[in-house]
């Protein structure tokens, strides 16, 4: 089984985890460390929607909870039809971390496309690295 095969497989497993009371939309996200370690996480809703986390947040912030701050590559899997992408909160929180990752992105039945998070997030914003 390839990294990715096994990414994908550990954000279907933490998908299982949702609570989605309000969407019935589940996802699961499997974060690979530079170093070789696993996080997963899936979205979080509230009735107070603004209160609610994505995800791929929660697979970041679990992570750096852990001590860490270099990530490799990021699958991220739902139960909607078509491909499903990060949100851009997701994106920036990603970049702020890790600007040279990559994401695999899948549909409903684990077809899978890979894309750099700087295609996804060309502009990335960082405080103090503006160009001028």
């Amino acid at each position: 089984m390839s990294k990715r095969e096994e990414l994908l497989k550990w954000a279907r497993e933490a998908q299982k985890n949702a609570y989605a009371p309000y969407s019935n939309f589940q996802v699961g996200a499997a974060l690979l460390s530079a170093g070789g370690k696993v996080y997963t996480g899936s979205n979080v809703e509230n009735s107070s929607y603004g209160l609610s986390i994505c995800a791929e947040r929660a697979a970041v912030f679990k992570a750096v909870n852990a001590g860490e701050r270099d990530f490799a590559l990021l699958a991220v899997v739902s139960s909607g039809q078509g491909y499903v992408f990060p949100c851009g909160a997701c994106l920036q929180v990603l970049a702020e971390f890790s600007p040279e990752m990559k994401l695999i992105i899948t549909d409903e039945k684990d077809h899978y496309k890979e894309y750099a998070l700087q295609y996804m997030l060309p502009q990335i914003f960082a405080l103090g690295k503006q160009e001028e």
